[in-house]
């Protein structure tokens, strides 16, 4: 079957040491006078928001900062947001951190643009028009939001996580400096780093494009793997392999910080794309019970799940010990494919990522709820190359448990 697949992502691409001096006429050229920036206190705490809202400043461009960001954020914080934003009435919003703040930016900008709550848009394809312009200045290199078309919000009343996804979402402009990430402790480093290795992973290795099983008359951004996709999420897999440790372990090692910031956004613009799978729709319910971080929730169940996964796809998975710079010379598909699993593992190991539900507070009991709940999370389990069952999804977190 002959297949037909598209890429998106990001406006433009704005990428390199001290990048974040060009904050000022990015916002402009979008037509921006009034800038939202939405961060978090610690950002704030650090200097790091300043160095946006200086050039912000020193452009002419009004700045109304809301630090009320956090990691894995509720809907409440995102309705407090929305509610500074409908005070101020941006023409520009400006996501600042890490995943989750830019997450709120996004999710912002759509409610701005559109009304009604931030629950209204939960789902594959719901944003009905383009959004409020969005620039994205990660300070992690991890999830690749600066790139994607996905906002993540924390529901607590369910106790898990929901998604909203639309092209829509996808930043007018994604600012990258890898000097914004050097003051990151090396545990976010590891998380997050450890989570741009999930998403390139999981958008290799995803259901074919031609194979993708979506249902008639469903919408959705993603669309299986592809020729593109693979591109960047392989050259993401081999910059995490090459400079993931040396990030964690030297936090001023500037090019394994460069290193690291491109895997981010190559992997960000790989997922987006061909979509995430079982990894993820297992994080959803494990975050929101244990409130881990989502890169460790990921790094810690993604050897398990590419175990599971590598029967059906044996040569890409064989092709990540490759990637990863393991010697698999006269070895088999399966056999070098039990040594990417390896590997995978073990670089999480290396960075001090957790490598059993138990020690996050995780209990026996609630593996079968986990997995009922992430059995629910149709629009990722499609992209998986393995069908799962809810059995199979339990069996995945005993082993990980």
């Amino acid at each position: 079957m002959r297949s037909t697949w598209t890429f998106h992502t990001a406006g433009q691409l704005l990428f390199g040491r001290d990048a974040v001096a060009h904050t000022g006429e990015v916002v402009r050229s979008l037509g921006g006078r009034r800038c939202l920036v939405v961060t978090d206190k610690i950002l704030v705490g650090a200097g790091i928001a300043e160095r946006v809202t200086q050039p912000l400043a020193a452009a002419g461009v009004e700045v109304e900062l809301f630090a009320g960001g956090e990691p894995e954020p509720r809907v409440s914080v995102a309705e407090e947001c929305v509610a500074v934003g409908r005070a101020f009435k941006p023409d520009v919003v400006l996501g600042l951190g890490g995943g989750s703040n830019m997450d709120l930016a996004k999710i912002t900008a759509t409610v701005l643009a559109h009304g009604g709550t931030c629950r209204d848009y939960a789902g594959d394809g719901v944003v009905p028009a383009p959004v409020l312009p969005l620039v994205c200045v990660p300070t992690t290199a991890g999830t690749g939001s600066e790139v994607s078309a996905a906002s993540v919000l924390s529901d607590p009343e369910q106790a898990t996580k929901f998604g909203i996804l639309s092209n829509f979402l996808r930043p007018r402009v994604a600012l990258v400096d890898p000097l914004l990430t050097v003051s990151c402790p090396p545990e976010v480093t590891a998380d997050s780093g450890i989570d741009a290795l999930t998403h390139a992973v999981e958008a290799l290795t995803a259901v074919a494009n031609e194979d993708f099983p979506l249902p008639e008359g469903e919408r959705t951004v993603y669309q299986g793997h592809h020729p593109m996709g693979d591109l960047v999420a392989e050259r993401a897999i081999e910059l995490v392999g090459k400079f993931l440790r040396r990030a964690v372990a030297d936090g001023g090692d500037l090019e394994a910080r460069d290193g690291m910031a491109l895997a981010a956004t190559l992997a960000g613009m790989a997922f987006s794309n061909v979509g995430v799978a079982v990894v993820h729709a297992l994080e959803y319910p494990i975050g929101g019970a244990t409130h881990c971080s989502h890169g460790a929730g990921n790094g810690l169940l993604l050897p398990y799940v590419m175990d599971f996964n590598k029967s059906a796809c044996l040569e890409r998975t064989a092709r990540i010990a490759r990637l990863l710079g393991e010697d698999v010379a006269g070895l088999s598909d399966a056999e070098a494919a039990a040594v990417a699993v390896q590997a995978v593992a073990r670089l999480r190991d290396d960075i001090g990522v957790p490598g059993r539900l138990r020690v996050l507070g995780a209990t026996e009991l609630q593996l079968a709820g986990f997995a009922e709940k992430a059995f629910t999370v149709k629009r990722i389990l499609r992209v998986n190359p393995r069908p799962v069952t809810r059995d199979d999804l339990l069996s995945i977190l005993r082993a990980a448990y």
